[in-house]
């Protein structure tokens, strides 16, 4: 561990590679990248142990010697600053460009192999994870400055609760004025409200008086001509209006049946006469 400002710094390693290679790379030509297939095989100049560690917000890329421990190169970069100081090439994954510094300002490239792809997907997780752990780092302490200030601001003075009971021997007196009915709404509509009276009184509900017997009532309306029941009762109404009352004087056509015609007898007595 470090020291840095009288404050103690925990490093947190993050991956450790047994056998990376270093190349010595020419200056790039041209704005768009490194490629190692320009790299020839006698420019490899070191091959050793990598280890990322994570001091904090910086993140220190080391290599190291396997037996002994030697420091030979060191890539760090602080938060932001990741495409600056590691730069994937353009023709193979397995390959990158670190900036490495001595410590006195002065900087310069160097190419870094990988003998495996999956190594190299792990290099690039664990500089992702700094990353992730930085940013979660600052949102934290981005709360506690937000939930600090809101508690200076937010702060509120509490004042002892008022009392508002009675005393003993306090008294309220409440004053009830009573409105006078208008008399309007559907009891009115209907003749059954009561109001008040210029005495004073409450007036008794007035009924209108029932209808009288010489009243006429009203029949029901007649039945639609196409009811059933009217057809019924028509045939009825006919029969009952032919019929003749059932008299004594109603039985003389059955005698007049029986009597012998009236030419016949004339004719029988003028005979008679011009017989005698």
């Amino acid at each position: 561990m470090s020291f840095d400002d009288d404050e103690e710094t925990f490093e947190h390693t993050l991956l450790v590679v047994r056998e990376v290679s270093v190349y010595k790379i020419p200056p790039r030509t041209t704005s768009g990248g490194y490629k190692c297939g320009e790299w020839l095989q006698s420019d490899k100049i070191w091959s050793g142990r990598l280890r990322v560690v994570s001091c904090g917000t910086r993140c220190e890329i080391r290599l190291e010697d396997p037996n002994s421990v030697e420091l030979f190169a060191a890539c760090i970069f602080n938060p932001g600053q990741r495409e600056a100081a590691v730069e994937p090439v353009l023709d193979s994954s397995r390959y990158f460009v670190l900036r490495i510094e001595d410590g006195r300002g002065k900087h310069a490239f160097i190419g870094l192999g990988f003998n495996e792809r999956n190594e190299a997907f792990d290099f690039n997780v664990a500089l992702s994870d700094h990353e992730k752990y930085v940013k979660r780092e600052g949102e934290k302490d981005d709360v506690a400055a937000g939930r600090s200030d809101a508690a200076e601001q937010g702060h509120i003075d509490i004042h002892p609760a008022v009392n508002h009971r009675l005393k003993e021997g306090e008294t309220i007196r409440i004053n009830v004025v009573n409105k006078p009915s208008s008399g309007t709404g559907m009891l009115s509509a209907a003749g059954l409200s009561g109001g008040v009276s210029g005495t004073g009184k409450p007036k008794s509900l007035s009924l209108a008086p029932p209808p009288s017997g010489s009243a006429k009532i009203r029949s029901p309306l007649p039945p639609p001509p196409n009811d059933n029941a009217v057809a019924r009762m028509a045939p009825l109404k006919h029969d009952s209006a032919n019929k003749k009352p059932n008299t004594a004087l109603s039985d003389l056509s059955e005698l007049e049946k029986n009597l012998p015609p009236a030419s016949s007898a004339s004719k029988t007595a003028a005979s008679g006469w011009a017989a005698f």
